[in-house]
């Protein structure tokens, strides 16, 4: 979301000093949420999260530029019961400086079977592959349209599929009635041949392709003082077109805060899980958390 709108909304807060209401009921799939605190001052603004297979592993990204990694306790209901943090890390750029200011809006998250990671930015719309997080950045070269997308809304979500393809998405379309063009780079070549119909008010913010290889896509809504709706839907992925697309689950209006980030995974019950992330934006009404929910298989 661009800094703009969360600056008239603080205004906003501050003006009218409101309260929040009572939390609506979640939907069907609901395991829990779990609140994230640091005293570290690089945390907030988280952006992507991933969950290693078993459910226990961590990766976090902020869109600031910096990154953290943990490990994850769970009872035996797989409800999460405590995180514990490595300190947040600057991303660097091409060499060991890190991520200049202006350049560093991180926004998505997607690692390879073989431990590569890739990031999408909003700002400077690219792509960065990093062999290791703590290592030197990667240019990827970008689609034509890169420089073209609109600031602030560009490359949100991004995804790795089975055969190492990446698949990134901005989190605008242009306009009310366009698709979302998906850009899909295989083999170093770009296309974009894929699209994802823009649903009434909602746009996306965060992909994985879950273990059972179908693409699964975050949207986010936001109704300013009411605060955040989100949607969570997945499909399969053709050569030239998306299957059907089914909406599994919609939260109510002020549910969840500001969720941003998906990693989809198989609990130890068998069972498909979604874990998302909220960004706080590094403002003190909203919170950082991990909101998880078992999904139909």
């Amino acid at each position: 979301m661009s800094r703009r709108s969360f600056s008239a909304l603080v205004a906003a807060f501050a003006a009218l000093g409101l309260q929040g209401s009572a939390a609506p009921k979640p939907p069907a799939g609901f395991v829990a949420a779990f609140e994230l605190k640091s005293d570290d001052p690089l945390f907030g603004g988280l952006s992507a999260i991933d969950v290693s297979d078993d459910g226990t592993g961590l990766t976090l990204l902020s869109d600031q530029g910096s990154y953290a990694t943990g490990t994850v306790a769970r009872n035996s209901a797989g409800q999460i019961t405590g995180v514990q943090l490595s300190p947040f890390a600057r991303l660097k750029a091409l060499g060991d400086a890190p991520l200049s200011v202006g350049r560093n809006d991180s926004e998505g998250l997607a690692i390879g079977a073989d431990g590569v990671s890739y990031i999408s930015f909003e700002g400077v719309a690219r792509l960065l592959r990093y062999a290791r997080l703590d290592g030197s950045a990667e240019n990827l070269e970008g689609h034509p349209d890169f420089p073209r997308l609109q600031r602030n809304s560009a490359l949100e979500a991004l995804a790795i599929d089975g055969d190492g393809a990446l698949y990134t998405m901005p989190e605008r379309s242009g306009a009310a009635d366009r698709p979302f063009l998906i850009y899909r780079l295989r083999g170093g070549v770009w296309d974009t041949a894929l699209s994802l119909p823009r649903p009434d008010g909602f746009m996306p913010v965060s992909a994985d392709f879950g273990p059972d290889g179908r693409l699964y896509v975050l949207l986010r809504q936001f109704h300013g003082l009411m605060g955040f709706s989100s949607k969570l839907i997945r499909t399969t992925v053709g050569e030239d077109a998306l299957g059907p697309i089914e909406v599994l689950f919609e939260s109510a209006v002020g549910l969840h805060d500001n969720l941003e980030g998906l990693s989809v995974w198989r609990d130890g019950a068998g069972h498909l899980r979604a874990s998302m992330v909220a960004d706080d934006n590094f403002l003190s009404f909203l919170s950082s958390g991990i909101v998880e929910y078992t999904l139909p298989d």
